[in-house]
């Protein structure tokens, strides 16, 4: 901290200010400002926004010292400069401090307490002054902590979402599947999420997991996997363990929400609202809104898509098939609030197309 201190003595008696001079001046490295009146001060204080300390007269001509306390007192730039008020009117004293003045003197000064009181006031404003200064760096710093925070952060969710994407296609190459599909998914079912209403952070989740609904197929046979015609009953059964082989690899992330919730849509994706879907005959809101989100999206992707074994519908015959479908497979207010917005499906299903041209629009 600075030891060096610059004063500011007010008074209109010359005596006065040679008399508070010679007082200081034991002090040392200090520079010492005079003013014989109230205007005089506030320039000198305008003028020198260093200064540490005020010694103000009350009676002077032109702007007495009352008006000079009030001002500095209102003003940002000064109101915390100590004030020593030099009066002996006990009545000023208690109006002086009731306005802000930090201390008061009575003629005759003693100089040791006159030296000691200055130099306690202006110690106290410098000691404030350096609490600021170390408040602003470390705002500062907070600030740049918090930005490199936000960046790493951000990385994180787009490596998630990275990998959640990357995982799901793995399973997406055995089955043939289209090669936005994935992408597709995780759009529908964010767009979906918000219109039901879910929150901000509910819907990123949503996004980032919906990718892995079908990791589980990288444990079924390519012989059924790919098969072109209709599976047989055992066939089927077979590729209905996907959901289960999608919840066992996803098992054991319960401290990452991205996994912890796509191990919900690979287990829930194909139960039904009325309880005859797989794996598990769960139905209506036993079924996590995850999995009732993702089974929308996903079929409607699904009858929108070129498959191996199906050529694709239109967007309308596409919602008329899902349609029949309402509380019977489909969530009925979700399917309701997918086909009022339907603009903003077709609009991601345009945006996500696949290269090689395989959806057909309305």
């Amino acid at each position: 901290m600075n030891d060096r201190m610059t004063v500011l003595a007010v008074d209109d008696v010359e005596l006065n200010l040679l008399m508070m001079r010679d007082m200081l001046s034991p002090l040392g490295d200090s520079e010492y400002l005079e003013a014989r009146n109230g205007r005089e001060a506030l320039q000198v204080l305008h003028r020198n926004p260093d200064i540490d300390i005020v010694l103000l007269d009350l009676e002077m001509p032109e702007m007495d010292g009352i008006k000079v306390l009030d001002i500095m007192k209102q003003s940002e730039g000064l109101r915390d400069i100590p004030v020593i008020v030099i009066t002996a009117d006990q009545g000023e004293v208690h109006k002086t401090l009731a306005m802000g003045a930090n201390d008061f003197m009575a003629k005759p000064y003693d100089p040791e307490e006159f030296r000691l009181r200055v130099m306690n006031h202006v110690r106290g404003k410098k000691l404030a002054e350096l609490a600021r200064d170390m408040n602003d760096i470390l705002e500062q710093e907070v600030v740049r902590k918090t930005s490199a925070l936000r960046k790493a952060l951000e990385l994180s969710r787009k490596a998630e979402f990275e990998i959640s994407i990357r995982l799901g296609r793995a399973a997406e190459f055995r089955d043939l599947e289209t090669g936005m599909h994935i992408r597709r998914i995780s759009e529908f079912s964010h767009a979906l999420a918000r219109l039901a209403g879910l929150d901000d952070h509910e819907c990123e989740i949503l996004r980032h997991a919906a990718p892995l609904h079908d990791v589980g197929k990288i444990g079924i046979p390519d012989s059924i996997l790919l098969k072109a015609g209709k599976l047989e009953p055992p066939e089927f059964e077979l590729m209905k363990t996907h959901t289960i082989i999608g919840g066992k690899i996803l098992s054991d992330g319960d401290e990452f929400p991205v996994i912890r919730a796509g191990r919900i849509v690979a287990l829930q994706h194909h139960e039904k609202w009325n309880g005859s879907g797989y794996p598990h005959g769960l139905s209506g809101e036993r079924i996590h809104v995850y999995g009732r989100v993702v089974m929308i999206a996903d079929v409607f992707d699904a009858l929108t898509s070129t498959r191996p074994y199906k050529e694709p519908f239109t967007v309308e015959q596409s919602v008329e098939i899902m349609r029949q479908g309402r509380g019977v497979s489909f969530d009925p207010e979700l399917l309701d609030l997918f086909i009022v917005n339907l603009p903003e499906f077709t609009g991601i299903l345009e945006q996500y197309r696949d290269s090689s041209g395989l959806h057909v629009g309305p």
